[in-house]
């Protein structure tokens, strides 16, 4: 592995491609904060992909686009004097010493639970109107809701025990059952997303990140179908002329793979 001198070293070379090219590629000049933000959220994407995968070689990659970006960011703020990159490292550094002062000061603290909860406790004396409020609005609804139950915990907001959430989940499934059979297609939608957001609320629960499990229920599904295909192609024989039955033998083979 590298020393600190040699990370700080590779560091500082990267600062130096950035000015390089910052001054002289036509694309890399034409660029602003807002046409980088979403290629940022691509790659940062494409990092939890390796990260699923287990792939270290891809993460280290993938890193590496995320870390380009906010040496992009922070080229740009400079360039108006608005901020440079030893204004981001600095204002993290601030954030993480006062945000642990079981670290950096005499707070003493029992377990990880009371980090989390000494962390939103501190952000709201520093002035935010709700613990909410660090819930980016953009964030995919799923990841949202599971981030913004675990900010709620933060401040013992919470049920008690997991059977209690698991009563939830039940008692909103019966009334998306009741708004099924009348028919209401708003109170359908929801009382869809209760059962999703009681769900997602259990999975913590259990210890289990919802995004990741969706998404491993995700890759599992492709590529069975994917071989469903492949069977098809082989046999000469489009999917859709084959029957449900003939689909589903290739289905079943694609599972104890």
């Amino acid at each position: 592995m590298n020393t600190r001198q040699q990370q700080l070293q590779a560091f500082n070379r990267l600062l130096d491609i950035m000015d390089d090219l910052r001054e002289k590629c036509p694309w890399d000049k034409k660029q602003t904060l807002e046409s980088l933000r979403h290629l940022t959220i691509e790659e940062t994407y494409e990092l939890g992909d390796a990260i699923l995968d287990n792939d270290l070689h891809e993460i280290k990659k993938e890193l590496g686009d995320v870390l380009l970006h906010i040496v992009f960011y922070a080229k740009i703020g400079s360039e108006t004097n608005a901020f440079d990159i030893g204004d981001v490292a600095n204002s993290i550094c601030d954030k993480l010493i006062d945000r642990h002062p079981h670290i950096y000061g005499d707070v003493v603290v029992a377990d990880e639970e009371e980090v989390k909860q000494n962390w939103e406790k501190l952000k709201l004396k520093e002035g935010k109107k709700s613990v909410l409020e660090g819930v980016p609005k953009s964030l995919p609804a799923l990841v949202k809701a599971s981030r913004i139950q675990d900010k709620v915990k933060g401040v013992g907001f919470d049920w008690e025990e997991s059977h209690q959430v698991w009563d939830k989940v039940q008692e909103e499934l019966q009334e998306l059952q009741v708004e099924v059979q009348s028919g209401n297609q708003d109170k359908i939608e929801a009382e869809f997303g209760d059962v999703l957001f009681s769900m997602i609320n259990y999975a913590r629960f259990l210890k289990v990140n919802p995004e990741d499990a969706l998404e491993r229920t995700n890759k599992k599904f492709i590529k069975r179908f994917q071989y469903l295909e492949s069977k098809a192609t082989e046999l000469g024989k489009p999917l859709m002329d084959m029957t449900l039955a003939e689909m589903d033998v290739f289905w079943e083979e694609a599972k104890k793979l």
